[in-house]
């Protein structure tokens, strides 16, 4: 066996490394270092399929003629794809406790999975919270309500009871791989404004445990999450927006402020993007980058105005299902594509109407 060691390459200009054409093996039992660097520090001179490792998201991403975006590592075993799961319509719905799966990567009508068990006050789940790891669906809290839920993702079947939150209400949540938080509250039950944050850890059941404060009290907000941050906004606060390391505990600091003041609208993201989709008569999309601060900016449109639609994410696309909205409630599931910019497209539909809801996936951006 013979073997090379080489410090540098460069062109006959100094200008660069040589092209290596044909096929060419590399094989060993070791690894292959890429090139990394933060999102800042991405190279402006690029051609379509470089490849590099991103330090800010902790994934590899390439270039693919138009912008830099994350490779996808798809579980075949969910019908090709990240699997996003939508609950049934709360307040104001026909609808209420039904659970909707569909392969976010495809387009067409949602499955049913099963019922939503646990997470409801009479006949009204609404105002849940949904989060994930990649193998497990958590539902949280609702009107009246500080229960929880869970299912497993990559089957069907209704969920099981997972614990109690420290308190109930209009809760919203996000999650990394292991941990799921909860924040806010109050609305239908308790302080009308609560600044509370719980987590538990998903792979576990029992109850939640106290994380921290948000630095505004509020209800009816939306987050998402990197695998290290989460992020909240807006609610019956205004238009705050709250980040939190997920793996400590501890009160939250100021992130920015949202484009406007929003209330019943839902948040989805991928490892380097969060972004807030619809309100209460609003149809406005706006969006940040979770690894910095700063106040959010515009993304788009949803198709109409929509009060509290549902979402939930792959690594490159994100879908909102549901909602309600004048004169009539919703069913339409409407995706982005989560690196670019515009207004959202029609994906299929929900088997349920009416928002006030919550889904999760194997595939957001806290995984």
């Amino acid at each position: 066996m013979s073997r090379i060691n080489v410090s540098k390459l460069t062109n006959e200009n100094e200008e660069g490394g040589p092209s290596v054409s044909g096929i060419s093996t590399f094989s060993s039992t070791a690894f292959l270092v890429p090139p990394k660097g933060t999102t800042a520090q991405r190279p402006e001179a690029v051609t379509p399929g470089m490849i590099r490792f991103n330090t800010d998201s902790g994934h590899l991403e390439y270039y693919n003629g138009v912008e830099w975006t994350e490779v996808l590592v798809a579980n075949n075993s969910l019908d090709g794809g990240n699997r996003g799961i939508f609950s049934g319509a709360g307040t104001f719905a026909p609808t209420l406790n039904v659970l909707d799966y569909v392969t976010i990567s495809t387009l067409g009508n949602a499955i049913d999975f099963g019922d939503l068990t646990g997470v409801s006050h009479g006949s009204s789940p609404g105002y849940v919270a949904g989060f994930s790891s990649p193998t497990r669906g958590v539902w949280a809290g609702g009107y009246y309500n500080n229960t929880m839920s869970y299912v497993t993702i990559s089957s069907t079947g209704n969920s099981q009871d997972f614990g109690d939150l420290t308190a109930g209400g209009y809760v919203d949540g996000c999650s990394s791989s292991t941990r799921g938080l909860i924040s806010g509250g109050g609305g239908g039950s308790g302080p009308r404004a609560s600044n509370t944050i719980d987590y538990v850890t998903i792979a576990s059941t029992g109850n939640a445990i106290d994380f921290g404060d948000l630095t505004v009290g509020g209800y009816a907000g939306a987050c998402f999450a990197s695998s290290t941050r989460a992020v909240r906004a807006g609610g019956a606060r205004g238009n705050v927006i709250d980040y939190v390391t997920i793996s400590s505990t501890g009160d939250a600091v100021d992130f920015g402020d949202m484009t406007n003041t929003a209330t019943y609208f839902s948040g989805l993201s991928n490892s380097t993007r969060g972004i807030f989709g619809g309100g209460y008569n609003i149809k406005t999309i706006q969006y940040v980058t979770i690894s910095s601060t700063g106040n959010a900016q515009s993304f788009g449109d949803l198709l109409t105005n929509n009060t509290y639609p549902s979402a939930c994410s792959s690594p490159t696309r994100g879908l909102f299902g549901g909602g309600s909205y004048t004169p009539s409630n919703s069913n339409v599931i409407q995706y982005i594509t989560i690196l670019s910019t515009g207004n959202a497209i029609d994906f299929g539909d929900l088997n349920f109407s009416g928002g006030f809801s919550a889904a999760c996936s194997n595939g957001h951006g806290g995984l």
